[in-house]
């Protein structure tokens, strides 16, 4: 019996899939019956192909670098029709803003704002054409609030609910919902040194009402109901899966 989150049908691209959210991300849409385009920047997505395979869905890997974003219009062209487009991939780069050099700022907003907004654009033009596709970034905590020492970071994040919500202003009535989630502080690549640090560990953590940080499991959940006709009425929303961090 089909259900309103059912994906079966579907095919998804996951961008920055090889571990971490994008990986529970991409094995959760296969869960849900999605077929996956999987997205490294180098091609050691192994481990997350043989996931999206035991949940009984086909894996393609689409290898790019993300950082060279005058590649990414002709390399979209050899991308399968996609219904499912989830904008995950980012950096981080940390530094004191009287400090932060050029290079870490304008790395970042490669990959982290104008990779998506390409991939978007590209990716979106064939749903519109279409009729029909989801979009889903992932932005942040930092989409809400400033930070400390990652000035590029909040300056992308921020960019990416404010992306989202322009794309869902002229995309909606045309079939193509766009969203985003906010994850709150996750177990990832991307926060190991706070988690390394005990004081600012502790500091963290204290601060979500859930009283733990996330899982990446706990943001695929968010996605896949995005993802699905389930939230076909829901548009330009950005959704926090914080554990209450905002709600503090």
């Amino acid at each position: 019996m089909t259900t309103p989150f059912s994906l079966h049908g579907r095919t998804a691209l996951v961008t920055g899939a090889r571990t971490g959210m994008g990986r529970a991300i991409a094995v959760a849409l296969a869960q849900a019956g999605a077929d996956l385009v999987l997205h490294g920047r180098t091609d050691d997505l192994g481990e997350t192909e043989a996931e999206v395979r035991k949940a009984g869905r086909q894996a393609t890997r689409w290898v790019l670098d993300l950082a060279e974003t005058a590649a990414i219009p002709d390399a979209v062209t050899a991308l399968p029709e996609l219904d499912i487009l989830v904008n995950n991939a980012g950096i981080i780069r940390r530094a004191p803003a009287a400090e932060h050099p050029f290079t870490d700022w304008r790395a970042v907003l490669d990959v982290n704002l104008d990779a998506v907004f390409l991939l978007s654009r590209a990716i979106g033009a064939r749903m519109l054409a279409r009729g029909s596709g989801k979009i889903i970034s992932v932005a942040s905590m930092l989409s809400f609030q400033g930070g400390v020492h990652v000035p590029g970071y909040a300056a992308a994040k921020h960019g990416v609910a404010g992306l989202t919500k322009a794309l869902a202003c002229e995309w909606a009535a045309r079939g193509v919902q766009v969203n985003a989630v906010a994850p709150g502080y996750m177990e990832t690549d991307n926060t190991a040194a706070l988690r390394a640090d005990p004081v600012r560990e502790a500091e963290i953590r204290s601060r979500i009402p859930a009283g733990r940080w996330g899982r990446p499991e706990d943001v695929a959940g968010a996605v896949v109901f995005l993802a699905s006709p389930a939230a076909d009425y829901v548009n330009g929303h950005v959704l926090a899966v914080d554990g209450g961090w905002l709600a503090r």
